[in-house]
């Protein structure tokens, strides 16, 4: 060994970020091993590497005792008394034992554990960089495919984006430009893994915060995000300042804002609403475009809830395949049951509690069964008529 080893080892920590230090801690464990392995020593060796010079120096330690029984081992007091007046009987002393050879024969036998540990020290590295972006967007470039991935290049690392994150309105070609939203990243045994995503309900969140100063600053706060990714997307915004509107901010001037993030994701409608404390005006709320008349509660069941709609609102209100009324209850927690006006006798009428305005419309006896036209989180048990 020599400076060239230093020299090299400063190119090292420049060019590959590894520090200099784990380098040399992984050359002097690698040294211990190549010399026990070839010269048959006891477990009692160090080996010193000179940061400065290059130079490596081979140790055996052995404790000073009245009685030697292994020489490798042990040093007699009288011995160690010779070499230093302060020795006393268990002190460690250290005597060099460095091969004419062990320089070649190092080098050989350390070099496949020495590249081990410069590995996993990058793989460190890489990893503490990326993991401070779980949660985050980063935009990427795409790389290739196979059957289970696409992946996206985000610079010192590839990551995978599996199908269930890949958006069904896109066709992810190479070379392409991509913003994905960091699900995950793991230190696994084959190194740092990034998983990421297109179809994360969070995209969208981080997108408007890109576009929305307001919404960066908390200035408008996203309560609430339900998203069928590629098709459609309900976002329920509320504002910490009575002078700002929520949903005007977030749409921008002439929807430039919330034009941006619709382009960035190929085109997904985008719903934004105010939220709403009074549950009954969320749900309301929620649902839109239709209108709503009134809103009740089941009293067995807090999160159940009954919506009446106008007649010719009803398609509006349950929306294609049942997306609207499936989106409002993932958005508000609420399991949503969708009536015609026209199926709600005058009883229920006059004794529903919860109303959204005090001039309802009354509406005649209806003697058929009641149609009931259920969201919930999953699925709607109706399609638009």
């Amino acid at each position: 060994m020599s400076k060239e080893m230093i020299e090299a080892l400063d190119a090292l920590e420049r060019e590959k970020g590894v520090k200099k230090e784990v380098v040399i801690e992984a050359l002097e464990a690698a040294l211990v091993s190549a010399y026990k392995r070839n010269y048959g020593q006891a477990q009692n060796v160090e080996v010193d590497f000179d940061a400065k010079k290059g130079d490596i120096h081979v140790y055996a330690v052995k404790e000073v005792t009245e009685e030697v029984f292994d020489s490798r081992l042990e040093v007699s007091l009288k011995d160690a008394l010779n070499k230093n007046k302060g020795y006393e009987v268990g002190d460690h002393i250290k005597f060099e034992v460095t091969p004419k050879d062990f320089g070649r024969i190092a080098a050989q036998t350390a070099k496949q554990v020495i590249m081990q540990r410069v590995r996993e020290a990058e793989r460190s590295i890489v990893y503490n960089e990326y993991s401070q972006y779980e949660n985050e967007i980063m935009q990427g470039v795409v790389e290739r495919r196979d059957n289970r991935f696409i992946y996206v290049n985000l610079g010192r690392i590839e990551a995978v984006l599996g199908r269930q994150d890949q958006m069904p309105n896109e066709d992810y070609q190479p070379h392409d430009r991509i913003k994905v939203y960091v699900t995950k990243v793991e230190n696994t045994t084959k190194g740092p893994q990034v998983f990421v995503s297109r179809t994360h309900p969070d995209l969208v969140k981080r997108l408007f915060e890109q576009e929305v100063p307001e919404i960066y600053d908390g200035t408008v706060e996203i309560v609430s995000i339900a998203r069928e990714a590629g098709d459609r997307t309900k976002m329920a915004v509320r504002s910490t300042d009575t002078n700002i509107d929520a949903v005007g901010t977030c749409v921008g001037p002439r929807g430039q804002r919330v034009q941006a993030v619709v382009n960035e994701l190929h085109g997904e409608n985008m719903d934004i609403i105010e939220y709403k404390d009074e549950p009954q005006d969320y749900i309301a709320n929620a649902l839109n475009p239709a209108e709503v008349l009134r809103v009740s509660f089941d009293p067995t069941n807090d999160h159940d809830c009954t919506v009446i709609v106008p007649d010719d609102q009803l398609s509006l209100a349950i929306g294609k395949k049942g997306q609207n009324a499936r989106l409002a209850a993932k958005l508000t927690g609420y399991r949503i049951d969708i009536e015609r006006e026209s199926d709600v006798d005058d009883t229920t009428i006059s004794s529903e509690p919860d109303q959204l305005s005090e001039n309802e419309p009354q509406v005649e006896d209806q003697s058929s069964t009641s149609e009931q036209n259920v969201a919930t989180d999953d699925t709607a048990s109706n399609d638009a008529e």
